[in-house]
């Protein structure tokens, strides 16, 4: 009786008869699609090849999630930058701890090479931390013996304090065996709103085979606006380093750190001194960044983007004791023939505000590259941007100088995906040192200002303002 009229309807009203079926294969294809996707899921989610457990993975940007399960060109190499980094504060910091229960970094199936009794062989090789494993729930089942944290694995996700900034701030050796090498420890340290003290401490030339030494040098801007520097050079014989700590001895200077403290000491250098104890702010550090271009390497990091001093500085047959004034500490590396760069710090009342960019000897010149921009505040690193050059404008004369003009300020745009900032600043002080460069004699300024920032950060408006230290290149005007 079905079918009779199924038939009928299907003679006399052909048209509507069509469109029910179609709408009928079409709810019937779309089933069946949802049920194979539905099906692929589980699957893939059973799949030995794929990290389980969690409720997120994340995988570096542009990685086919496909060929990384069948064991493609891009996913057998891939690895993400600074995991360290990433696990500890971008994804497992302060900021996201009430959304963010656990992180578990994990290596899958990393092409490696085995030695055995002489002959290679080809594995794979995978790695994880077993704490950070049991808390996303992927966890391996253990049928003897056990699988707990070595004190690696918990130095990877939770060091101390200690361990975190030796990590941050460990000495490199010389790769390259390029003589222009050089790397060291810089302190900024604001003695009083007149007067502020650049302390380095450095280590250069084909370290440690070949010929190399170090220098302590000391760049006082006196309460009158005078600079004055003083310098001692010494022989590798007079030098500590270290590949696995902070600690650096240089001649007279001294820095050991311990706790996340740092106690940087340096002797009498012309009747100059510093006693001074450097406590830097939590979670208000950038991690090692190196840049590679042919030749050229140069390496970066901020232990200390804010910090506090306290101790005491000697000049002039006068000592000055100091009670928790600001301070700054990076740490540079890398071989400097012929570069320049752009780079500034500075403290506003929320953030702090780092931005850099290391030009190469034919890259056209400070200003003009592109250079990255880091908003860091309590919680650590809010964003990070890329500016795409550094609009130098005004125009003052060096006192001293002549012929060599420096900016009054200094503006530039960063953005990243929908975030963006707008960075302008106001030069108060400048001092500048020469050295000879393409065309004559080019001076690297060391400049002091104010600056102001405003932008979007994650949906919300920002804005802030306060002080900091910025640094140039400028050549001698020709007349």
């Amino acid at each position: 009786m079905m079918f009779t009229l199924a038939f009928r309807n299907l003679l006399v009203k052909p048209g509507r008869a069509l469109v029910l079926l179609l709408g009928f294969g079409l709810g019937v294809g779309v089933m069946i699609v949802l049920l194979s996707v539905g099906e692929a899921m589980v699957n893939q989610s059973r799949d030995v090849s794929l990290v389980g457990g969690g409720e997120v993975t994340v995988l570096p940007d542009g990685i086919d999630v496909e060929a990384m399960r069948t064991g493609g060109l891009s996913g057998m190499f891939f690895t993400i930058d600074r995991a360290r980094f990433v696990t500890r504060q971008l994804l497992g910091g302060p900021r996201w701890g009430q959304a963010v229960r656990a992180v578990s970094p994990t290596l899958e199936h990393k092409l490696a090479y085995l030695s055995v009794n002489g002959s290679v062989v080809p594995v794979r090789a995978g790695a994880e931390l077993p704490s950070r494993s049991a808390a996303v729930g992927a966890e391996f089942e253990v049928l003897s013996g056990g699988w707990t944290d070595t004190p690696a694995d918990s130095a990877f996700a939770f060091p101390t304090a200690t361990a975190l900034y030796d990590e941050l701030d460990r000495f490199h050796f010389n790769p390259t065996g390029d003589s222009t090498w050089a790397e060291w420890q810089y302190y900024n340290i604001e003695v009083a709103p007149q007067e502020w003290w650049y302390l380095t401490l450095l280590v250069g030339g084909r370290v440690p085979v070949g010929r190399w030494g170090g220098e302590v040098l000391i760049t006082r801007r006196t309460p009158d606006g005078e600079y004055r520097q003083y310098t001692s050079t010494v022989g590798p014989d007079q030098i500590r380093i270290d590949t696995a700590s902070a600690n650096l001895t240089v001649g007279q200077g001294s820095v050991t750190q311990s706790g996340g403290i740092y106690h940087l000491r340096i002797e009498p250098l012309e009747g100059v001194s510093a006693d001074l104890t450097i406590h830097p702010a939590a979670n208000r550090y950038f991690p090692p960044v190196i840049l590679r271009d042919d030749e050229l390497v140069s390496g970066y990091v901020v232990p200390a983007l804010s910090a506090t001093a306290s101790g005491s500085t000697c000049a002039a047959g006068r000592c000055r004791a100091l009670d928790q004034v600001p301070a700054y500490h990076d740490h540079n590396w890398g071989v400097w023939r012929g570069v320049s760069w752009d780079w500034g710090s500075a403290r506003g009342a929320e953030f702090n505000l780092l931005y850099g960019g290391v030009h190469a000897p034919d890259s056209g010149g400070a200003g003009g590259s592109s250079s990255f921009v880091a908003l860091v505040d309590s919680l650590g690193v809010r964003q990070i941007f890329r500016a795409a050059g550094i609009r130098y404008a005004g125009s003052r004369a060096v006192p001293g100088l002549p012929g060599v003009v420096a900016p009054t300020g200094f503006s530039f745009e960063a953005v990243r995906d929908q975030d963006s900032v707008l960075v302008s600043a106001r030069i108060a002080d400048i001092h500048a040192t020469g050295r000879p460069g393409v065309g004559g004699i080019v001076y690297f300024l060391q400049m002091r200002g104010n600056f102001t920032l405003m932008g979007l950060v994650g949906g919300k408006a920002i804005a802030d303002s306060g002080s900091g230290f910025f640094e140039t290149y400028v050549g001698r005007e020709q007349h």
